[in-house]
């Protein structure tokens, strides 16, 4: 399936994204459903200035998304975007090339 620069660019962002440790505990955590910023900061035990910078690093990824309730603001994944990423890499899964025992100059 070909894909246009801008879809490639949102892949690679999406997977920046979710490489980091911090971020990456946080889609951990989310995976059993939204939770509020004051949780997040708790658990991980984070400067509110550092959870808010993550958080905005996987928000302009679309990785999560967020709903303020009253003063709380809760984040959730968003689950196109993990299903993209999935799809892609199955994708990659399905088309890769196995190299012969050898090696790849044996």
């Amino acid at each position: 399936m070909p894909t246009t620069t801008l879809e490639n660019d949102l892949m690679l962002q999406r997977f920046q994204a979710v490489a980091e440790e911090t971020r990456f505990r946080i889609v951990q955590m989310l995976r059993r459903g939204d939770r509020c910023v004051c949780e997040l900061q708790a658990d991980l035990d984070a400067a509110q200035s550092r959870l808010s910078f993550h958080l905005k690093k996987l928000k302009d990824a679309g990785v999560i998304s967020d709903r303020r309730d009253g003063r709380w603001v809760y984040y959730t994944l968003v689950p196109e975007a993990l299903d993209e990423m999935r799809a892609f890499l199955v994708e990659v899964q399905s088309e890769a090339v196995e190299w012969p025992s050898g090696g790849c100059c044996g």
